[in-house]
């Protein structure tokens, strides 16, 4: 049994020693912590790798939106490119798995297993705020034990998934139709600047990071000053965070760079300057200027802390 390293030892050493498909059946999981294991796999194995997952308690605590919407957006082609595949279904019916499997293959044929109390949250498998235990388990027995949900479940972008499955509202800010803006006076915030000190957007940073050769001229990231990214309002920089944008949309992100001196889409770096560059009106690998901020209406975009892992993102003139 085993307490610390938890992703180093059930995700990571697997992937070095050859591992290729990767099931898992967990009581609870987030899109915040697929979109984290994605991310790194290039920095651990060469080969591409499948992923398969359910969600077990699905029927008795239901599921939020923003998660749901994560994971659509997540198992939606095109995949990095060290994945092949990715699944995620939902348990829908009595009685909900409580456990915590995590079974491997390697070439076809099992290769190791794990159970325990970790399930595929960041939290639990890459944080030190809960301590979990884990334990190596026969991956004959594991294998059973998941087939054994597969038939009792449904892929999330099932189109009749909400037949199935009751989404909620995972804060009772996002649930408002009406007076959006006054609902968030009671959350932390921070408004953070899309231009330099020269009152521009960078030549080749911020908004316009992608603008120099050999580089897709979609990618940006917003600028984090030193003093917010050193202040606790957002999750350290190894951490995946989920921001749900005024225009209802939803991007992962997370703080990197020297210094957490940005705040990237860790997907695709594009994918921010997509965002943007659609909601300013200009065309894909547009340069952003000044007076496209001004035309718009604003040149800040303002973060609201709902809880530990999602955020509002404010770009509304």
């Amino acid at each position: 049994m085993f307490t610390e390293d938890i992703a180093e030892k059930v995700l990571m050493n697997p992937l070095r020693e050859g591992a290729d498909e990767l099931y898992v059946a967990a009581s609870y999981a987030t899109h915040t912590m697929l979109s984290w294991l994605l991310t790194n796999l290039e920095l651990h194995q060469h080969q591409t790798l499948r992923i398969a997952m359910i969600i077990g308690m699905v029927p008795y605590n239901h599921l939020s939106v923003t998660v749901h919407d994560g994971f659509c957006a997540l198992v939606r082609q095109p995949y990095p490119p060290q994945v092949e595949r990715v699944e995620c279904s939902y348990l829908y019916d009595y009685p909900a798995f409580h456990g915590n499997l995590y079974v491997w293959k390697k070439n076809g044929e099992l290769f190791k297993a794990f159970m325990g109390s970790a399930p595929f949250i960041q939290s639990a498998l890459t944080q030190h705020n809960v301590q979990e235990s884990m334990t190596e388990c026969d991956p004959e027995e594991a294998w059973t034990l998941y087939d054994s949900l597969v038939g009792r479940s449904i892929y999330c972008n099932h189109v009749e998934i909400e037949e199935y499955v009751q989404l909620v509202p995972s804060h009772p800010v996002l649930d408002m139709e009406l007076n959006l803006v006054a609902g968030l006076d009671n959350y932390e915030s921070v408004t953070l600047s899309l231009v330099t000190r020269n009152g521009s957007p960078g030549n080749r940073s911020g908004l316009n990071w992608g603008q120099r050769p050999n580089r897709d001229r979609n990618e940006a990231y917003i600028p984090l000053p030193r003093v917010v990214a050193s202040n606790g309002f957002f999750p350290p920089s190894y951490l995946h965070f989920t921001a749900i944008t005024d225009d209802r949309k939803q991007l992962t992100l997370r703080v990197e760079q020297q210094n957490d001196k940005a705040i990237t889409t860790p997907e695709r770096n594009s994918d921010l300057g997509e965002y943007f560059r659609n909601r300013l009106g200009l065309p894909n690998g547009a340069f952003v200027t000044r007076n496209d901020l001004e035309a718009y209406g604003r040149t800040n975009v303002t973060f609201y802390k709902l809880d530990d892992e999602t955020y509002y993102m404010d770009f509304s003139v």
